[in-house]
């Protein structure tokens, strides 16, 4: 009798868990799909504030975008720019005014995520300026961080100038 009953009472936990549809449970769970969608929005969002950031002349709002991190780089040019704060400083430096910063302009992305806590981000980049219209490509690895989506590794190039 004992024993009866506690393969009874065994029993009862797993056909209650039997009885509960298995979409509910898998609808909380979201799928890879869903998590590759969620990071190439919440990128997006991180690039879409860039734009806006610098095109009201907010440098540091425009920097959020980027990890704060001694291993941050930056590369265009010949030129190979570490950490952060050095990064920071060349864009103050580079862009000094709003005439120097222009209106900037993205365009063309393509967002690649490479695993649940990294992506590369290929886009264009265009400045309008007074004088000029700079423009060119970049390439963005982005990691998952405890802020969010944020760039570790930025090469920028401009093209050529006509003549």
């Amino acid at each position: 009798m004992l024993r009866k009953i506690s393969v009874f009472i065994l029993a009862v936990p797993v056909l209650v868990a039997a009885t509960i549809p298995a979409p509910a449970f898998a609808s909380t769970v979201p799928s890879s799909e869903q998590r590759r969608d969620q990071s190439i929005a919440e990128i997006r969002a991180v690039i879409q504030a860039q734009q806006e950031a610098w095109n009201r002349g907010d440098i540091d709002r425009f920097m959020n975008g980027y990890a704060r991190s001694k291993s941050t780089i930056f590369v265009s040019e010949d030129t190979v720019t570490r950490g952060w704060q050095t990064v920071r400083d060349r864009y103050k430096k580079k862009y000094p005014d709003r005439a120097k910063m222009g209106t900037l302009k993205f365009s063309n992305l393509e967002i690649t995520p490479l695993g649940a806590d990294s992506a590369v981000a290929l886009g264009r980049w265009k400045l309008k300026r007074a004088k000029d219209q700079p423009h060119g490509r970049f390439s963005l690895i982005f990691r998952k961080t405890a802020d969010g989506w944020r760039i570790v590794h930025d090469h920028t190039s401009a093209a050529a100038t006509p003549r």
